[in-house]
């Protein structure tokens, strides 16, 4: 039966062939092993990976040295000026080490410079500012996966190669109250403010003159090449916080991200990156922690570029949205993700795909093992539709619409050994109807929640095994328009000693509950006797 098991998932999960799980959730790490608090010096081999995938090494820089003081740099005065020509001078010397000593320091955009390490030292802050003047001349990036010439980020670079930012300094966006928060982070959704036809050089977004204006990121490479970043602190961003755009061979390790009360406040945004390690970082976020875009709608599709070939292990979500999110931007494709040895504390969802009937694009070829969530909201989530709010009536379930280019596919999901130790609710998929999201695996595992699962909506292809779910409050499983579903050594334990299967919807079929010697062909409101949790 072993073998059995192995072959039906490499015919289902062909990328997934060559690995293999015999790991039980006892090896699963707590919360005091992972996260910026646990960084380890040395960059571990990366193993276990389902799909090709360099080797990380430390980048090495030359010995020069400048130190922005003996440049006259003062805290008094913005050092804009100094350190952007200092980084300048080393670059064109064949690199080095730009410092920011320990102290309050007031900068406007940094832009880094190939061969450079900006190192802000333990006790430097570093504050930019909060005006969008203070952003011009307006640079090219990206804004929720749109190419537009805006304000970019706090620090910038395009085109560079071998550049870092390290030490133990602290980033701080502007003051709550800041004349950028006041300002609408856009007029509406971004591909309604930027028509996908336009000319990149007149999508200028600085916010001068009555134009649209999005706020900036605070770290975003853009077409650059081996991106180092590791130990510092960002506090207080304007938006998303870490987000290398167009990027290759990055390395993100042991930093912290504090933007609870940040309106998009995202910690690690991957976007249209391949081959990224991201490791050993605490994520504390208003909005998703650590996340995967690839490009929204025609415009994403005109670029074309996939997040592909990322690594995500031994960090943690705290506060924040989504745990790891795919999506919603997925024009360009997001594949070959490998995400282990990490824990979510606190966010609203564990493990999230989201994305919209416009987005373009789609998922594929995921693994995620070896997590522990606490209390957490939902621990799985796929929300593919949307809200009105963004994408108007593409967001009705029904009637399904006409397959296009603009119509993302979901598939070739894989998470197993983990634990849940309390959740609200164990799961919800609401896919679309017209393109199931297909071949996803859930195993080996133990969930503790109150309520069971919400939602099983437009789906070809689910699989639940060998998964102890103990359910406080609720015993029902909804399912409308789902098939070829299979519950294998799955134990419940619920209140009632019942689990309830409520399945509608004409496309429902093959839906099976399947433990031991025992096989039952679920029906409409099939009652399964299942174990009884006891009422302490």
């Amino acid at each position: 039966m072993k073998n059995y098991k192995v072959q039906l998932m490499a015919l289902f999960f062909p990328f997934l062939a060559l690995s293999g799980s015999a790991t039980t959730t006892k090896s699963i790490l707590s919360i005091d092993k992972v996260g910026a608090a646990s960084l380890t010096e040395q960059i571990d081999p990366i193993e276990g990976v389902p799909f090709n995938m360099p080797q990380f090494k430390r980048p090495v820089f030359p010995q020069l040295t400048v130190n922005i003081i003996n440049k006259g740099a003062t805290e008094i005065e913005p050092i804009t000026t100094i350190i952007n020509q200092a980084i300048t001078e080393v670059s064109k010397q064949g690199g080095g080490a730009v410092i920011i000593p320990k102290g309050k320091w007031k900068s406007g955009r940094i832009i880094l410079k190939s061969n450079v390490n900006l190192h802000l030292a333990e006790g430097a802050e570093l504050e930019f500012p909060g005006t969008a003047e203070e952003y011009l001349p307006p640079v090219f990036t990206r804004h929720e996966g749109i190419e537009v010439m805006g304000p970019g980020s706090f620090i910038y670079a395009d085109g560079e190669d071998n550049i870092a930012i390290t030490g133990k300094g602290v980033i701080y966006g502007p003051p709550m109250n800041a004349e950028i928060r006041q300002r609408p982070n856009g007029n509406t959704v971004v591909e309604n403010d930027i028509t996908f036809n336009m000319p990149i050089e007149q999508r200028i977004t600085d916010g001068m003159n009555g134009r649209t204006f999005y706020r900036p990121k605070t770290i975003a490479p853009i077409n650059c090449t081996n991106v180092f970043i590791e130990g510092i602190r960002m506090e207080r961003s304007t938006f998303w916080n870490v987000c290398p755009i167009y990027c290759e061979n990055v390395i993100i390790r042991g930093i912290t991200v504090n933007s609870i009360d940040v309106p998009s406040g995202d910690g690690i945004d991957i976007e249209s990156c391949k081959n990224v390690l991201i490791e050993y970082c605490t994520l504390n976020c208003g909005d998703d922690c650590f996340t995967l875009k690839a490009g929204r709608a025609e415009d994403g599709l005109r670029v074309g570029k996939a997040t592909e070939n990322v690594v995500i292990r031994y960090s943690l979500a705290k506060e924040g949205h989504g745990g790891i999110t795919c999506g919603s931007e997925t024009a360009g494709g997001i594949k070959n993700i490998y995400l282990h040895d990490c824990v979510f504390d606190g966010t609203q969802v564990g493990i999230r795909f989201k994305t919209r009937r416009s987005r373009g694009g789609g998922v594929n070829d995921i693994l995620y093992e070896r997590i522990r969530m606490t209390n957490v909201g939902e621990a799985f989530k796929w929300d593919l539709l949307g809200s009105a709010k963004y994408v108007g009536k593409l967001a009705e379930r029904y009637p399904p619409r006409p397959i296009n280019k603009l119509t993302p596919i979901i598939k070739n999901i894989h998470i197993r050994d983990f634990i849940v130790e309390s959740a609200e609710q164990v799961l919800n998929i609401n896919a679309i109807p017209e393109v199931p999201c297909s071949n996803v695996l859930i195993e080996n595992g133990q969930i503790n929640s109150k309520r069971l699962i919400g939602a099983i909506n437009d789906v070809d292809g689910f699989t639940i095994r060998d998964v102890d779910i103990t359910c406080s409050e609720d015993n029902q499983i909804n399912i409308l328009d789902s098939r070829n579903i299979l519950f294998e050594d799955v134990n419940f334990m619920v209140p009632t000693g019942k689990v309830i299967t409520n399945i509608k919807g004409e496309a429902s079929k093959n839906i099976i509950y399947r433990q031991k010697e025992e096989k039952i062909e679920c029906k409409n409101k099939q009652s399964i006797k299942v174990d009884l949790l006891s009422q302490m």
